[in-house]
């Protein structure tokens, strides 16, 4: 059996392939023939848990809100990922008064951001979902409700 293969910068090669005890065709002076290279792509994949992506989407809320008003609790995440798509439920306490609508755009944004930055996911959706609101006036006395 004789195999040509063309070696880079002369011509054409030609050996036998019952040589080198099975490894393959080489040429004369060559070694054996180099291994094939795998493309990164094709290697493996890599899977992000949906708790780490939800931990994601907190902190970019906690940057956009910033600290919980005093007795509040901080912005939490619940993520659902079907392969590179991110679905996020962001919960949240805002202090009173304020504009609610603006602060949820920023956190939609911000959450879709970091998500598809730091996951490589698209974010098609974020929920933001208020769950009290603080008022300033009133302290914490009552438990962060307005009356």
């Amino acid at each position: 059996m004789t195999v040509s293969a063309a070696a880079p910068g002369s011509g054409s090669v030609s050996g036998s392939g019952s040589g080198e005890g099975g490894r393959g065709p080489s040429a004369p002076g060559l070694g054996p023939a180099a291994p094939r290279r795998i493309p990164p792509a094709e290697r493996g994949a890599t899977r992000i848990a949906d708790r780490v992506v939800a931990k994601i989407a907190a902190q970019a809320a906690r940057e956009v809100v910033g600290a919980p008003p005093e007795g509040g609790a901080a912005p939490h995440a619940a993520v659902t990922v079907h392969q590179d798509v991110a679905r996020v439920r962001v919960s949240l306490e805002l202090g009173y008064p304020s504009d609610l609508g603006a602060q949820c755009g920023a956190v939609r944004r911000r959450v879709a951001e970091r998500v598809r930055a730091l996951a490589g996911m698209e974010v098609p959706e974020v929920a933001v979902q208020i769950e009290r609101l603080h008022s300033a006036h009133t302290g914490t006395a009552d438990r962060g409700r307005i009356t």
